[in-house]
Formats: C-alpha cells, structure tokens, sequence
C-alpha cells in the first residue's frame, strides 16, 4: 500500500515490541516518515526495526505524555504484546493529555477450534486453578504469572519461554527456551513426547504460534486460554496494511 504524494512527513512513535510493530516500523522509515520504536528492554537481542529507537520505560501516564510534548509526536501507535499490559493502559491515557492520535495494532484473537477442548479464563490465577491434578502441562504463556503455575506441584509442567526465568524452576517444572514461529508436526511431536494433557495459553492470536492449538485440538489436549485485557478507547485495527490506512486517514 503506497502513501498519497501529498501527505506531510509524519513523526510516529511505535510502542513496540511485536513483529507488527517492526513491520509498520520498516514501512513507514520506508515512505519516508520519521518513525521512533520504543522498546521496553526485557528481551535480550531483540529483532531491531528500521527508524530510531527508544529504549526503556517512560515513567508512567507523565512520563509518556512529557515525551509525546517534548518530541513533537504527530502519531502515538500501540504495536506491543496484546498482554503488555500497563503500557497500553497508560498510552490511552497519554494520548488523551497530549492530544495525539492515538492507533492501537491489535492482531486479531483466536477463536475456539471445533470440539469441546477450550476453557476461557479471566486471568492466570483462574488458568492455574482450572488444571486438575496430575495434569502434564505445556505451559505458553511467558514470564508473567508463572509464579502462579509454579505453586501447582501437584501437576508437570513444562514451562516454554523465549529465554529462561532468573531462578531456577522446582523439580515438577521443567524448562523449554525456544522462539517462535512453531511448526504444526513439531508441536505434535513435543506434545507426544511429554504426555501433555493440558496446554495454557493466552490468546495472543497471530499465525507464529497457533500451531500448538492445532496440535492440542490433533492430540485431544485440553487447552485453557486466558482471555485478553480491555485497555480502554483507541482507534483499533488488526493489521499493518489497516495501521497505515489509519495513521493516512488521521493526518487528513
């Protein structure tokens, strides 16, 4: 999708951290807008778009809305994690103090496979509480909460992140460090291997990780999916083709 000649030069500031982000990051450097991806900074190496960044915190509502002022940002994009939580929260708020736009990249939630295989939950705590004993367990659903999981020692759980917790696992937790995107007889094959009966999940919805839900729905593993957070009024879209049409329609 190709910018009108005649809009301005935009400065856009990405909250990022996803692989949306980076592309809408790379398209928009692209047409040549000036566009500013901060990073929170709890990945280590993480994939780098095109344009400046920005790493680390803001300091809250304040601390955001002060850079939005001081940078002179035309455009505010929430690209992060559908579960980033604070960060969304205070980039509603942010947004409405400064008076910038404000685009929220959403990607779109998964919706149930057929069969009787899903339980929707309201949060971690109801996720934890919803496993039934001696459950083997592929647990997907990162670092936060995982303390909640972890009090389970009546299940096995095996407990799959991008890069390993700072404290050691117990003895009924074991470790799997690896990065997406996840192939459908790989999941099938890890599933199989350890006897997973449950997998807990949030529903973050995109294509790199949906293939454990396949495997689940193939193996008849009962999955348990925490739903997603409201984080309140902002122009939402599902993809980055609609961030840019969005982030056109708001400079007109």
């Amino acid at each position: 999708m190709a910018w009108r000649s005649e809009r301005k030069t935009m400065k856009i500031l990405i909250l990022g951290g996803t692989a949306e982000a980076r592309e809408l990051a790379n398209r928009l450097v692209g047409a040549g807008h000036d566009a500013i991806t901060s990073l929170a900074g709890r990945t280590q190496d993480p994939i780098l778009p095109m344009g400046r960044l920005r790493m680390g915190p803001f300091g809250g509502i304040p601390g955001l809305s002060a850079y939005l002022r001081a940078a002179g940002i035309d455009h505010l994009v929430d690209a992060t994690h559908p579960y980033a939580g604070q960060i969304s929260i205070n980039a509603v708020a942010a947004a409405q103090a400064s008076g910038v736009k404000l685009v929220r990249l959403m990607r779109p939630a998964w919706t149930p496979l057929p069969g009787p295989h899903w339980t929707m939950v309201g949060s971690a705590r109801e996720a934890a509480d919803a496993l039934p004993a001696h459950a083997n367990v592929l647990l997907t659903t990162g670092h936060t909460g995982l303390d909640l999981f972890l009090e389970r020692r009546d299940c096995r759980l095996y407990v799959r992140v991008i890069e390993a917790p700072q404290t050691p696992l117990p003895v009924h937790a074991e470790l799997i460090v690896s990065r997406p995107p996840y192939r459908l007889d790989d999941e099938i094959a890890l599933m199989r291997r350890h006897g997973i009966t449950h997998l807990v999940s949030k529903n973050s919805g995109g294509g790199q990780t949906a293939a454990k839900l396949e495997a689940a729905q193939h193996l008849d593993v009962r999955v348990v999916m925490i739903e997603r957070p409201i984080y309140g009024p902002a122009l939402e879209v599902e993809s980055v083709d609609a961030a840019i049409d969005a982030l056109e329609w708001a400079s007109s």
